[in-house]
């Protein structure tokens, strides 16, 4: 009688917490709907926005109601309380996953674990949005509400209790299955939208903190067969257990040709351009081209409009940039002290005599870059923390400021900068203005440009207004595009312009303005502009984050006599300069610091699972082939193997090589003079 009693409140109860999710999943798909956000035939995806909530809330329901079950030999009461309190919890996680999708335009998965507690605030405030004290009036309306439509659940007719049986028997099936829901819609966000959020979110908290270990072969030459692949550069690596990555390849410098040798070791200048994506940059951007300084500057430069950053987010971008290094488990980045000895762009040019700075107008501690830096001879770091006064900063939201924007960034850097620099110079730059919440200094002005541009452009009143959703990310892009035209002008005065090579390149594609398929994550520009180039060319082949470092080192080592490493342990294997389209790479991406779950070999992209054909705009579509699936599944566990081998024996490179570029012994033609390091806080 007990249990026959538990089986019909749990059914009622469990009915009317599916009524309350259906009930916000409309208002979800009705609020997106009305922004423009959601294409697609609305008869076909409410539906199934609804079958997927449906049936994830029976995946929850499983074991909330088994659980419960054995609390009732306990007490009926304590088990019908402990119910109650289960789902409503799980209503509040629902309601918040659906609030930071509507937010960010991407669910949210394992990657709350890859951020620490000060970076979430910090992420979460500067974001926008309701305050702290609004989220928690809401919640608590929320709680409010689901409790009251519990407790008039139990004062109507209880449901037969094989209702709560066959709840648990389907749930449990589903989740045994891993049945991932139905899947509709015309572009990667109303993709997303169809998702059960917490289903998702649970699922991905899982695979993290359960990882499936794979028995793959990670000393196998040539993993992926070019039938699947086409036809992809070999590595050679060294047979050796303590040095997993370290190949005896040597990469190609494919540079000389098009750059004119001077009588002196180059200045670089890497701009690292927050959320700066292919989507709406340059020509043939499939949003429009809102960059049209970038625009016109890639037509004087080398320009790959098929490049791809190695992560989706931020903290992939300087050790993929600067080194070509392995993800780890949570990007490079999150080793912080126990960072083993690498080499990188900077440390080998710091050893060639070259003096190295970073500026950035946010904290450098957020996601360890300033650790990395300072463990990579990066000897001058200008973050916000450091900015003199007379400097305006980005307006602050809920207390919040990401730090101070592009153009006073940019003007910071050509303020500090001697007018004529002793020694060579490698200088990165990282942008913020275009990051969440996109909040601009004279907003009026720019929010007019972004109109301004649309009608340049030409673009049509439905395009208008499906644009003008995202006004402040638009208006944040053309603002960070005329600061870059600002820089380009003023280094131009400069005494040292004519040999100065600057590559521009974003660190992924911003996720606010939704995204087409998945590869548009990590589709950026890559701009290599100097007027030491002696012709312009634009190369439409695939190349990425991971072949910036590899390339550039073999330039300077042929066209300057600069040192260059014997073996490598490079991940990537060097810019690809064919005009035409293809993919010669093997390439592993790591979306967030939780998603390892990428891979593109040739012209296809593996993601978890699914398997896509990349066309000639770096666009995608799902195939069906298993053979290449099957090879391509193998050479993402192949290079999973290999990572997590050398987490383990924490080596890279071999000590003679390290002691060999140690700061210092190879200075050339300048003596070691260094300007002070500044810690930035």
């Amino acid at each position: 009688m007990r249990i026959r009693d538990y089986l019909r409140r749990a059914a009622s109860m469990w009915t009317a917490s599916l009524i309350l999710v259906l009930v916000f999943v409309t208002i979800e798909f009705i609020w997106l709907r009305a922004t423009g956000e959601v294409r697609g035939n609305v008869l076909v995806i409410l539906p199934v926005c609804w079958l997927n909530a449906a049936l994830g809330w029976l995946e929850l329901g499983a074991p909330a109601l088994l659980l419960c079950l054995v609390v009732v030999f306990i007490s009926k009461e304590a088990a019908r309380r402990t119910l109650t309190v289960l789902l409503l919890l799980l209503l509040l996680i629902q309601v918040l996953l659906t609030v930071y999708f509507a937010k960010a335009a991407v669910p949210l998965g394992a990657d709350l674990y890859g951020y620490s507690w000060a970076e979430i605030r910090q992420t979460v405030g500067a974001a926008g949005g309701p305050s702290w004290m609004a989220c928690i009036v809401g919640a608590a309306a929320l709680i409010a509400a689901g409790w009251w439509l519990l407790w008039i659940s139990r004062r109507q007719k209880q449901p037969n209790p094989l209702l709560a049986v066959g709840t648990v028997l389907t749930g449990g099936i589903l989740l045994v299955s891993g049945w991932p829901g139905v899947s509709a819609g015309e572009t990667e966000f109303t993709r997303n939208l169809l998702l059960d959020k917490t289903g998702f979110f649970l699922q991905e908290s899982w695979r993290y903190w359960h990882p499936l270990v794979a028995e793959t072969d990670i000393y196998a030459e040539g993993y992926i067969s070019a039938h699947a692949a086409g036809e992809l550069r070999q590595r050679h690596y060294v047979s050796s257990p303590d040095y997993p990555f370290l190949s005896t390849d040597t990469v190609a410098d494919v540079l000389s040709p098009f750059l004119r040798r001077n009588n002196q070791p180059p200045h670089l200048v890497i701009i690292l351009v927050e959320g700066l994506g292919r989507a709406f940059t340059n020509d043939g951007a499939y949003l429009g081209n809102f960059t049209p300084f970038l625009d016109s500057l890639s037509k004087q430069s080398l320009y790959w409009d098929n490049f791809l950053s190695a992560g989706g987010r931020t903290f992939a971008v300087l050790p993929s940039v600067l080194g070509s290094l392995p993800f780890a488990k949570q990007g490079f980045l999150a080793l912080g002290a126990d960072m083993p000895p690498t080499l990188s762009l900077d440390k080998i040019l710091a050893a060639d005599g070259y003096a190295t700075s970073f500026y950035y107008g946010g904290d450098a501690h957020f996601d360890g870059m300033e650790d990395f830096l300072r463990h990579d001879s990066v000897v001058e770091i200008r973050d916000g923390a450091s900015f003199p006064a007379g400097y305006t900063r980005i307006p602050a939201q809920n207390g919040f400021s990401w730090g101070f924007s592009d153009p006073e960034l940019f003007r910071y850097w050509l303020e500090s900068r001697p007018a004529i620099e002793p020694t060579p110079q490698l200088s990165v730059i990282l942008t913020v203005s275009t990051h969440s919440p996109f909040l601009l200094n004279e907003p009026a002005r720019w929010q007019q440009r972004f109109e301004q541009r649309m009608t340049e452009l030409g673009l049509d009143e439905k395009t208008k207004s499906e644009h003008r959703l995202y006004r402040d990310q638009y208006a944040s892009i053309l603002y960070t595009d005329d600061a870059l035209r600002s820089f380009f002008s003023a280094c131009s005065r400069r005494a040292d312009f004519t040999h100065t090579v600057f590559l521009i390149t974003g660190d992924h594609r911003m996720p606010e303005i939704p995204m087409r398929d998945k590869i548009d994550r990590f589709h950026v520009p890559l701009i290599l502009y100097s007027p030491l180039l002696q012709r312009k060319a634009a190369f439409h082949s695939v190349s990425c984050h991971l072949d910036i470092t590899p390339s550039l080192l073999a330039w300077l080592h042929h066209a300057y006599g600069l040192s260059a490493p014997t073996e490598s342990a490079w991940v990537g294997d060097g810019l690809d300069t064919a005009f035409g389209f293809r993919n010669v790479h093997p390439y592993p991406l790591m979306q967030t610091k939780t998603d390892l779950v990428d891979f593109v070999a040739g012209e296809n992209h593996w993601n978890n699972g699914n398997l896509f054909r990349l066309h000639a705009d770096l666009s995608e579509d799902a195939i069906t082939d298993d053979s290449i699936r099957a090879n391509l599944e193998t050479g993402m566990e192949a290079y999973r193997e290999r990572n997590n081998r050398w987490l383990q024996t924490r080596r890279l490179w071999p000590d003679t090589m390290l002691q060999r570029y140690r700061r210092g012994t190879r200075v050339r033609w300048y003596s070691d003079s260094r300007i002070p390091a500044s810690k930035g806080r």
